[in-house]
């Protein structure tokens, strides 16, 4: 029997409650071979398995702490596939505090590491306990603002291709009165910039309309900006790459999220992709 190479495998865990059952469900619908809650331990071979038939090349294992003591044996199975040369993702699914109890309270679900104590006791004590996992996450997304579509669409764009050599990048604009993004990894405050919001004629348009973006880019102090953040991310984005980085989420927030954001998330975004690289652009608080 011929013995293939290692199959793309990604290990869907997180926090309770945070979405890690719409994760895995976003997978298969993109064609992962999807099992979940299985013994860590088992993992190898069943990937050893998978290398013995071409019909399964992306596979997904959910692994959460309702598998007790097996969660511990977590680290060990990971370092087995790496040592089997898998390419190994990790997606971590969080939330704020807040979510997580606000989500168990609705639907009157006991929190798996609560015991008698209370929801937010549990949540705590989950979060203490997956720290290092979520530390050493390859994509973290947290879903305290999104909707199951909009979280489920991010899921799909995120694994939709199968090369692990490419950096897939997310550009997204957001406004600090919303909350800054809880998942980016480089966030930039372009509030200095001349605001739209105060010019009446400008007021009720978004970023997105060509007025805005000519006001936007009209200032001195936005090109000078600009180029200042294309050089730093002309060399971030190699040495991401050469560390083996396969994600990055780069926010750049204004007040409200609705124009000088959405105008520079735009430029950044036709920059990167200059340089070969694959660029989602996401205006989280457009339409707020």
């Amino acid at each position: 029997m011929s013995v293939l190479d290692p199959p793309e495998v990604v290990i869907v865990t997180g926090l309770s409650g945070s979405g890690r059952t719409t994760a895995a469900r976003a997978l298969e619908d993109i064609g992962f071979f999807v099992i979940d809650n299985m013994p860590p331990t088992l993992l190898a071979r069943v990937v050893e398995l998978s290398m013995t038939t071409r019909e399964v090349r992306r596979m997904a294992f959910g692994c959460d702490v309702r598998e007790g003591a097996f969660f511990e044996e977590l680290d060990e199975a990971l370092q087995t596939l790496r040592s089997m040369e898998v390419p190994l993702r990790i997606l971590f699914c969080d939330a704020s505090d807040e979510t997580l109890l606000r989500r168990f309270v609705e639907t009157r679900r006991p929190h798996p590491m609560a015991g008698n104590d209370t929801v937010l006791s549990g949540v705590c004590r989950e979060r203490e306990k997956l720290a290092s996992l979520r530390e050493r996450s390859d994509l973290l997304i947290d879903t305290s603002d999104l909707n199951v579509h909009t979280f489920r669409d991010k899921v799909k764009s995120f694994f939709s291709h199968s090369d692990l050599q490419q950096l897939q990048i997310v550009v997204q604009s957001f406004g600090f009165k919303h909350g800054p993004p809880r998942d980016a990894q480089l966030v930039f405050d372009v509030r200095f910039l001349a605001n739209p919001h105060w010019v009446d004629d400008l007021r009720p348009l978004l970023g997105t309309s060509v007025e805005v973006r000519s006001y936007v880019l009209g200032s001195e102090e936005t090109h000078d900006f600009l180029d200042l953040l294309y050089a730093l991310l002309d060399f971030l984005l190699p040495a991401y790459v050469k560390e083996g980085k396969t994600y990055l989420t780069i926010a750049i927030g204004c007040t409200g999220g609705h124009h000088r954001s959405v105008v520079l998330a735009e430029e950044l975004a036709t920059h990167i992709r200059k340089s070969a690289f694959s660029v989602v652009v996401d205006h989280r608080d457009l339409h707020l």
